[in-house]
């Protein structure tokens, strides 16, 4: 499967990345060829895509976003389980992992691959079904971070208890009152975090899954985060816990 990645720096990473196969790489005439641009299409030329000055309405067909730039490449490469806790277990860390239960927004998706990836975390899982996937818009949106990032997709309720059996303490975040408080909570040892969806939270078999429920302090008259904002926030809390190893 082929598709197109545009925007200057999710063409930059996926290439940096070099996980994916690139064919093809369009850049607007006219462009100024610099900075990440130019090294895009050095890294490009090194892969032996090819090269193509194309009218900017062209890139335009595939986004109004795309900055000048688009690549065409493979599709994502998801990864396995054990690919997540191996990673940790290189690094000798305590596994970090993201579970994101039902996304249904590109941009909230990638705003937390965006956030994932900057605190070290170490993969992230995201069901089979009723979720947004990595799609180019969420390439786009998490400005790339997600091509350095480790992404499955599986059963939650059963890869939550597959991870339980490997230690780790799984952490659902919500809003409600029967949650606990950051400080009542432990984030700094082997950690799986759960996100859910923006509307309606984590799937009730999820939340059942969870050891523990964590909801955020807010003393402001807005009724809650939304589902990029709160994660982000709980991702640096537990990053804080763990000393920003």
């Amino acid at each position: 499967m082929k598709e197109w990645i545009y925007g200057r720096n999710a063409v930059y990473e996926t290439l940096r990345a070099g996980r994916r196969q690139p064919f093809r790489l369009w850049v607007a005439q006219g462009v100024q060829e610099k900075g990440r641009l130019s090294q895009s299409i050095e890294m490009a030329a090194r892969r032996k895509a090819q090269i193509e000055r194309v009218p900017r309405q062209r890139l335009d067909t595939i986004s109004d976003g795309n900055q000048g730039v688009a690549l065409e490449c493979s599709g994502y490469p998801y990864h396995e389980l054990m690919d997540i806790l191996d990673l940790a277990g290189e690094r000798a860390e305590a596994p970090f992992v993201l579970i994101l239960d039902t996304l249904q927004d590109p941009q909230n998706l990638g705003a937390l691959l965006r956030t994932a990836e900057i605190v070290g975390i170490h993969g992230i899982i995201l069901p089979f079904r009723h979720t947004v996937t990595i799609t180019p818009a969420v390439v786009n949106a998490s400005a790339g971070a997600s091509e350095h990032l480790l992404v499955i997709q599986a059963n939650i309720a059963q890869t939550i208890v597959a991870l339980k059996e490997t230690g780790l303490w799984v952490v659902g975040l919500e809003s409600s009152p029967v949650a606990s408080g950051p400080e009542q909570v432990r984030l700094d040892g082997p950690l799986a975090l759960v996100v859910g969806s923006e509307g309606q939270g984590m799937r009730p078999l999820v939340r059942e899954s969870c050891d523990i429920l964590l909801r955020l302090p807010m003393k402001g008259k807005i009724e809650s985060l939304n589902a990029a904002v709160a994660g982000s926030i709980a991702l640096y809390l537990a990053w804080q816990a763990r000393g920003f190893a």
